[in-house]
C-alpha cells in the first residue's frame, strides 16, 4: 500500500472512534439546521474526519479539501494523479513534521522557563518544604497512618493541574480513587509517596524532570511541565 493510500485510510481509522472522544457542544451558528438522520450523519462524518486532521496538525487548504472531497463522492476525475496525490502528500507531512518539531521546541523553551520561575517563587512561599531532588510539597492535612515503601501498593485521591490552574486529570473529579504501586508512577509521585503517612493530604509541585520531561504526555501535558498535585493517601493496601 503506497503512502498515499495509507494517509488516506489513516483518516478513516481516526475518525471512526473520534464520537466517544469528543464532548457534545453546541453552537449557535448561521448554518442551516441540522434535522434529518442524512443530514446529522453527514456532518458527523465531516466533523469527525475534521478532528482527525486538527489532531495530527495538518494546517490543510480547506476549500481544496473540501474540493477533493467533492469530486470523490461525485466520481468526478481526479484533477491530480495517484502519482502527484502520493508525492504532495508524502513532502506535506516532511513539512507539517517540521513545524510540529518548531512548535514542540519552542513551547518546551516556554514551559521550562515559566516551570523554573514558578518552583523558584514557590519555594520562598510560607509552608512549601523543597528536598533535595527539586520536589516541592506543602502540607494540607495531617495523618497517623503509616508510610508506604517503594514495594507497596497504595490507593490514593488526587487532583492534578498545569501552572495555569487547568486540569488535566483528577479521582476526585471521577469520585474513584485509584489504586497504584508505589514504584510506578512519575518518580515525583514515588518520592513524595514514600515520605506521607496514610491520611496525609499534600500538595505536590513537581518539576518537568520529576515527571514527564522533555516529551509531555497526551494532549494536556506538554514538554517540560511543571505539575501541581494534590494528593490525599488512603490507605496502603494488603497493611494489617
Amino acid at each position: 500500500m503506497n503512502r498515499f493510500w495509507m494517509f488516506s485510510l489513516v483518516f478513516v481509522l481516526l475518525a471512526a472512534p473520534a464520537f466517544a472522544q469528543e464532548p457534545a457542544q453546541r453552537e449557535d451558528t448561521d448554518a442551516p439546521a441540522l434535522e434529518s438522520v442524512r443530514e446529522k450523519a453527514s456532518y458527523a462524518f465531516g466533523r469527525n474526519v475534521g478532528r482527525s486532521v486538527r489532531a495530527g496538525g495538518y494546517d490543510i487548504d480547506i476549500a481544496a479539501f473540501t474540493k477533493g472531497l467533492a469530486d470523490a463522492i461525485a466520481g468526478a476525475k481526479a484533477r491530480l494523479t495517484d502519482k502527484e496525490m502520493s508525492d504532495a502528500i508524502v513532502a506535506f507531512e516532511a513539512e507539517s513534521a517540521a513545524a510540529r518539531a518548531e512548535r514542540d521546541r519552542l513551547q518546551a523553551e516556554k514551559n521550562l522557563k515559566e516551570g523554573r520561575e514558578f518552583l523558584a517563587a514557590n519555594k520562598e512561599k510560607e509552608g512549601v518544604k523543597t528536598l533535595e531532588s527539586g520536589l516541592q510539597y506543602k502540607v494540607i492535612k495531617s495523618g497517623k497512618g503509616k508510610t508506604p515503601t517503594a514495594k507497596d501498593r497504595i490507593r490514593a485521591h488526587y487532583h492534578g493541574t498545569l501552572l495555569d490552574g487547568t486540569v488535566f486529570d483528577s479521582s476526585v473529579e471521577r469520585e474513584e480513587p485509584i489504586e497504584i504501586d508505589v514504584s510506578g508512577v512519575i518518580k515525583g509521585w514515588t518520592e513524595a509517596l514514600q515520605l506521607m503517612k496514610v491520611g496525609d493530604k499534600w500538595r505536590l509541585f513537581i518539576p518537568s524532570e520529576l515527571a514527564y520531561g522533555e516529551r509531555g504526555a497526551g494532549d494536556s501535558i506538554g514538554p517540560n511541565a511543571v505539575l501541581i498535585f494534590d494528593v490525599e493517601l488512603l490507605e496502603i493496601l494488603g497493611d494489617e
